[in-house]
């Protein structure tokens, strides 16, 4: 059940990469067709406030784009994730929609960040949008610092050095429980995790290429 569920999820991701497409040649122009999302309370409208200072602030160094946090958003609530993982905090954007998500799930996230300052100014806005309690922001080399994880885990999102993201795969896969997903960020930048994730039997993989491109993959065994 749970499974049909998320397929029904990336068949939604599907459907916006359709409607995108769709641009190019639609005689209606100059439609909308990603609004602004809605707050259905007033936890999600704080949220959405600080996602909003934050891009108009600058304040989303080396972020996803707003349509990629959508989908992360989508994938982590329809998949009904309860233990989420993050290799590359930044400023903390990504992790506030997927905070849009684990307030309704119940889960948490944990967040690893190299920087200092960066993840000073996360802290505040996870702060300042009321969601401190649904993150963990671990400092340091995440190469070293990901021994301390515990599985299972629902959910994987890799955006850190792009160099790194096979070993994060190899460290991580194994606390990923059946079903679960692994997200990388950037993913035409790294051949080789392409190659490390479409290699294996044991995992299933699509791209989704919208924003800043993402390779969505799930740990069948």
């Amino acid at each position: 059940m749970r499974r049909n569920i998320l397929l029904l999820g990336l068949a939604a991701i599907f459907a916006a990469v359709l409607i995108s497409q769709q641009r190019s040649w639609s005689p209606i122009q100059g439609r909308d067709w990603s609004p602004a999302p809605l707050a259905a309370n007033e936890g999600e409208k704080r949220i959405l406030a600080v996602l909003s200072r934050m891009a108009a602030k600058d304040e989303t160094y080396l972020s996803v784009p707003e349509r990629d946090g959508r989908a992360l958003r989508l994938l982590t609530e329809t998949a009904g994730a309860k233990q989420v993982v993050e290799l590359g905090t930044s400023t903390g954007y990504s992790g506030l929609w997927f905070s849009l998500a684990l307030a309704r799930t119940g889960g948490h996230l944990t967040t690893f960040e190299i920087d200092h300052q960066r993840a000073t100014e996360a802290r505040r806005h996870f702060t300042d949008a009321g969601v401190s309690g649904l993150v963990t922001i671990v400092e340091g080399d995440a190469h070293k610092n990901l021994s301390q994880l515990k599985g299972p885990i629902d959910l994987v999102f890799i955006d850190a050095d792009k160099e790194g993201y096979v070993d994060y795969l190899n460290k991580l896969l194994p606390l990923v429980r059946p079903g679960g997903l692994i997200v990388a960020h950037n993913i035409d930048m790294v051949p080789e995790y392409v190659k490390a994730v479409n290699s294996n039997p044991s995992l299933e993989t699509i791209f989704y290429m919208e924003g800043g491109g993402m390779g969505i993959t799930l740990k069948k065994m």
